[in-house]
């Protein structure tokens, strides 16, 4: 798929104009306004003239901080992102992952924030927050309500010039374990996990800064001292190093004076150069292998390009998404399509110093065993892409895919200023849109052409070869190039680093208040009642020209007979496929065209059609989605691909230890004889007995708008849109029931169910319950707020103790889950195999303490403030308005029913939700679910005085 740059952004309507990068007429008179320290660089304002821009204040700190500001009034919110140039790509041989340590220290408390208080400040200010590292920056940013201002600008700039003094051995240690933990996690227990570290370790040559990944090796972490750590965090963490971007609903002037006075004294660092783009080339192929816990054999070729925003990086985006963007490539035809390949796709990521042209397919064992057949393949399209070359359509659909993308993310505040800040680090050019929208639109077939011939053809490339463990007979080649051995021959720092001298005229250990809650406006709608059963709600806002249609039609997987689970699901497959009047492919193609989607999928209790368009293309998209809707063609060869396709599909689902926790939890929970035990896309017994016949009775009984939910939002005009879905409001279709549950299994006695997972690397635990359904406001919503303190925050008990406290695992929470007509309690965490029983110990102590005490009277206060205060970040894009009246169609709730819950939050009583927790938490009707190598947790589960039932959930 065609990568963008800047598809993040995110605006309101008045940005869709003109875009200016100029001084203001007299800026002298702004630079006199402004605060002693603080100059003005660029004013960059919005035109009428059709080009799109995200308007923006660009100023310079003395001390070299770059700030760039971006007013947007439509929501009572503000984001702010601190990006310091510094990744992965700025560190030393022998001393990876530094970079994401960091990002992971800069959350464990500064001089005048305590440890983990920065997540508990912002949560109890009803605001997300969060980080991230990549090979060549590193980002921390906050969306909070309004009022929050200026207390993440505290807590931000405490954490850039105070933070080296709280930077403790012990810290150290604790993090370091968590970093092991995600590790593990998100890498080393995951299929194809170390698939892009491998790929770049035989990419590039020894010692290239994206020869290692971001997250780095565990034993540099385990070799180097906290003074290592120190002294990369003032090489590059200095202001001067840094971009600091704030949006929303700001006051400029104001913004600007505590800009100054908490960052303002932050001395500058050392001087930060550039990094040198250097080209990589191979003199030849370099075949590698990797043998993992995989089902499905994976094949990857990556050939070396350029650099993000080299001239050609624009063609090679476009060549990637003609090869395998989607059912109009011929990535699609040649592989996917003939059931040769699972999963097909080209794509082309860039990073600051290197860009890789990457061909992936995922292997259909039933028709392509070997990878050395898909790579002929593979091959075989790239000559038939250069024998036919680059079509009108070719270039058309993907500059209308760019058009389409880029305004449908012009809705949040996070994403424009994501993008302001990311084009501000690495071109110094904060807003870049329109510029980046022309060079993908100057792009021409020549231009394709060449870029092919230049970086792909007859190019030397790496050829990855992912196979099941043993099965080395399926690689693609055998190997020929092998890891050298790497260097660890690196200095320590034995000195103590020290702080920096920073002297302030106010006390800084004063954490600011907040101003006046901003007042939030639930969205307004009009509701609307067809005779043929459909309930609409409608949203119009000119934010963005987009609309956004979502037709929920009730039942989806619980219609299936148990003995076909998984024939909704197989249903909306065969919806996306061929009409009676277009094929798969000219109905991608249209689509395309228009930058719009289509998309069928059911799940949970539903079925769902979700549009997204345009505004000046929406009545061509509507018009496809009658097409679809009404004249499915349900074509044997199309039925035949799907089928082998998810038979695959789940054979590799089973590799994953997070799919069989879920099996067993649902197996446990609801038992053998109730369809909701089995996954929404049934397992491999149930897929064999689907029938194309099967799939046509199911969309003629229950493709009816009898119990159909419609939400519409966007750019609408009410009386228009009734036009628009005449075809909807004309539709008839048959009344049907949903089958009652059969009865649930009942838990005698509280054990330990153990799935093996041999050679897992982590082990994964659940602890779950059943427990109440879905209601706004009775039990089941206070219970919600009842567990807040104990698993449901970052600051919980659960999470402080086996994430901070003992280093178990990654991440640690619990909560309870509310639908229709079930619920349940959950606690999880993905935790250390070798500390798998110690985990278990400490979740069913925390829960059993946390029901004999309760909650403490400061739990309490926070989980009011947080509650109270969050609603300001829910409603501000067409996707959360739209989701928000899905859930009053979904319940049959009025607006008002969020009133209610906030006039509950604010006075529930610490007995009435103490007394929840004394009802609804027994650690004795709680069940343990553990999956891991059960040969070698097996001996610490013996020791929690639970029977031990060994179950098999991959049938």
């Amino acid at each position: 798929m065609v990568k963008r740059l800047f598809l993040i952004v995110g605006s309101a309507a008045l940005l869709l104009t003109g875009c200016s990068t100029e001084n203001q007429s007299n800026p002298q008179v702004l630079i006199d306004n402004l605060p002693a320290g603080i100059k003005l660089v660029e004013q960059h304002s919005a035109k009428s003239d059709g080009e799109v821009s995200i308007p923006f204040s660009k100023y310079q700190l003395d001390n070299g901080l770059t700030v760039v500001l971006h007013e947007d009034h439509s929501d009572p919110l503000v984001h702010v992102d601190v990006t310091y140039h510094v990744g992965s790509a700025r560190e030393e041989v022998g001393k990876s992952g530094f970079a994401h340590f960091f990002e992971h220290m800069m959350f464990q408390g500064s001089k005048n924030v305590e440890d983990d208080e920065h997540f508990k400040i912002i949560t109890e200010a009803g605001g997300s927050m969060n980080g991230s590292t990549n090979s060549d920056r590193t980002n921390y940013y906050e969306t909070v309500p309004a009022n929050q201002l200026e207390k993440v600008l505290w807590l931000e700039s405490d954490r850039m010039g105070f933070l080296l003094d709280t930077v403790t051995q012990e810290k150290f240690e604790i993090q370091r374990e968590t970093v092991k933990n995600e590790r593990g996690q998100s890498y080393d227990n995951q299929p194809y996990g170390l698939r892009s570290e491998r790929n770049g370790e035989t990419l590039y040559p020894v010692g290239h800064p994206y020869s290692w990944s971001t997250i780095g090796y565990v034993e540099d972490l385990d070799r180097v001292t906290v003074e290592d750590l120190k002294a990369f965090f003032k090489r590059w963490y200095g202001p001067n190093n840094a971009v600091l971007t704030i949006g929303g609903d700001i006051d400029k002037n104001k913004t600007l004076a505590w800009v100054k006075k908490y960052f303002g004294s932050i001395p500058k660092g050392p001087t930060v150069d550039a990094p040198e783009k250097l080209a990589v080339t191979l003199e030849s192929d370099r075949y590698v292998t990797i043998e993992d816990q995989v089902y499905l054999p994976l094949i990857q070729l990556t050939y070396p390009t350029v650099y993000v925003r080299h001239p050609d990086e624009a063609p090679l985006d476009v060549l990637s998404d003609i090869l395998g963007g989607g059912k109009t490539s011929l990535f699609y035809k040649n592989l996917v399509k003939d059931n040769h390949a699972v999963q097909a796709m080209v794509s082309h990521p860039c990073r600051e110093l290197s860009c890789e042209f990457q061909l992936i397919a995922l292997a259909n064992p039933a028709k392509s065993t070997k990878l050395s057949d898909l790579q002929r393949r593979i091959e075989e399209s790239l000559l038939e892409f250069e024998s036919r070359g680059v079509s009108a359509d070719d270039l058309a659909r993907t500059k209308a895919s760019i058009e389409s993308s880029t305004i449908f993310g012009l809705q949040s505040v996070s994403g424009k200023v994501s993008t302001l800040a990311a084009n501000e680090t690495f071109d110094g050019k904060p807003d870049l849109v329109q510029y980046d929208l022309n060079r993908y639109n100057d792009v021409t077939a020549e231009d394709v052409m060449r870029v092919y011939r230049k970086y792909i053809k007859g190019k030397a490339k790496v050829v990855l070869s992912i196979v099941p463990a043993g099965q080395t007979e399926l690689v693609a080649k055998a190997q020929n190039f092998e890891l050298p051995e790497r260097d660890l021959t690196t200095t320590t720092v034995n000195q103590k680093v020290k702080a920096p001298v920073i002297v302030d005229d106010f006390d800084r250990s004063i954490m600011p208040k907040a101003g006046p809650n901003p007042t939030v406006k639930v969205p307004e709608y009009q509701r609307t009642h067809f005779e043929n059963g459909i309930e609409m709600l409608t949203h119009s806002t000119d934010e963005t020209p987009t609309v956004t249609l979502l037709l929920s039609l009730e039942g989806g997987p619980l219609l299936d007979p148990i003995e076909k689970a998984g024939l909704a699901s197989f249903t909306a497959e065969m919806m996306n496929e061929s009409t009676t009047t277009m094929s798969n492919e000219q109905m991608a193609n249209e689509l395309a065209l228009l930058g719009s989607q289509i998309s069928f999928n059911a799940g949970g209790r539903y079925t769902q059609i979700r549009v997204n368009s345009l505004v000046h293309n929406l009545d061509k998209t509507l018009a496809l989605l009658k097409t679809k809707l009404f004249n499915p063609a349900f074509l044997q060869e199309d039925f035949n691909r799907i089928k082998q396709s998810l038979g695959q599909q789940m054979q590799q689902q089973l590799k994953n230890p997070s799919v069989l926790a879920a099996r067993a939890t649902d197996t446990l929970l609801y038992g053998q004889n109730n369809r909701i035990s089995l996954p929404d896309s049934g397992n491999l017994t149930t897929l064999n007995n689907i029938e194309l016949e099967d799939v046509k009775a199911f969309y003629q009984q229950y493709y009816s708008p009898s119990m159909a939910n419609l939400v519409i939002v966007g750019d609408i005009d009410q009386k228009q849109i009734s036009q628009d879905i005449q075809f909807l409001i004309d539709w008839q279709g048959k009344s049907y029931q949903i089958p009652e549950y059969q009865p649930f299994p009942k838990h005698k006695e509280a054990k330990i169910y153990l799935v093996d997972k041999p050679g897992a690397a982590q082990s994964v635990v659940r602890i779950v319950e059943l427990a109440l359904p879905y209601d706004p406001s009775g039990q089941q919503f206070k219970s919600k707020l009842m567990n807040y303190p104990l698993g449901g925050m970052f600051n919980s008990r659960i999470n402080l103790n086996l994430r901070e406290d003992k280093g178990y695992t990654y991440g640690a929470s619990s909560r309870f889950v509310g639908g229709k007509t079930l619920g349940r309690f959950q606690a999880s965490a993905d935790v250390k195999q070798e500390n798998t029983g110690d985990s278990i110990k400490e979740f069913l102590t925390e829960i059993q303490q946390f029901s004999q005490t309760g909650m403490t009277e400061s739990e309490l206060l926070s989980m009011r403030s947080a509650y109270t205060q969050a609603d300001a970040l829910s409603y501000e894009t067409p996707s959360s308005k739209a989701n928000f009246l899905n859930h009053l169609l979904t319940y049959d709730l009025e607006r008002e029913y969020r009133e209610k819950q906030g006039e509950i939050i604010k006075n529930i009583s610490l007995e009435e939700l103490n007394e929840l927790a004394r009802t609804l938490l027994d650690i004795n009707r709680m069940q343990v679910i553990v999956v891991a190598d059960a040969q070698k947790v097996k001996p610490q589960l013996t020791e929690l005085a639970r029977e031990i039932v060994e179950i098999n959930v991959s049938e």
